[in-house]
């Protein structure tokens, strides 16, 4: 799997989401190396609290290829998801979480000592979790709508 490159198109949604006002969040789901979902953070243009880019890209991939298409897919997100996106995550049965930035390198403290590695270990997931792809790159682009 070619993480830099699908990386580079959550970075993209990313990219998409700042210009409409949101927090630059933009995640793409893969399956069988082709993007079935993609999603970008669209809290405050669309004022719903739970269109957080990763649930965006979910239900964008129901919507192309049905939810059966999630299980054993891959999501690649800019930032660490939330726990409402990784609970999402698991329900649709995406076995494999790429991430780019994490919350405690961001600055982002909401959540506290949340973070998705200790989510997974808590709930017992068989989620396979790969980060640092693009970090620096990644918190970045965070970090300019924080």
């Amino acid at each position: 799997m070619d993480h830099d490159n699908f990386i580079g198109h959550a970075l993209d949604e990313a990219q998409t989401s700042i210009d409409a006002g949101n927090i630059a969040v933009g995640s793409v789901i893969v399956r069988d190396g082709e993007i079935i979902g993609r999603g970008q953070n669209r809290v405050e243009s669309e004022k719903d609290v739970t269109a957080h880019a990763e649930v965006d890209a979910i239900r964008n991939a129901c919507r192309n290829a049905g939810p059966a298409a999630l299980v054993g897919a891959t999501l690649y997100t800019v930032c660490e998801p939330c726990p409402m996106c990784l609970g999402a995550i698991n329900e649709a049965g995406i076995t494999c979480l790429v991430l780019g930035g994490q919350h405690s390198k961001v600055g982002i403290t909401r959540f506290g000592d949340y973070c998705v590695e200790r989510m997974v270990e808590l709930t017992n997931s068989d989620l396979k979790l790969v980060t640092g792809i693009r970090e620096n790159e990644c918190e970045e682009m965070r970090r300019r709508s924080s």
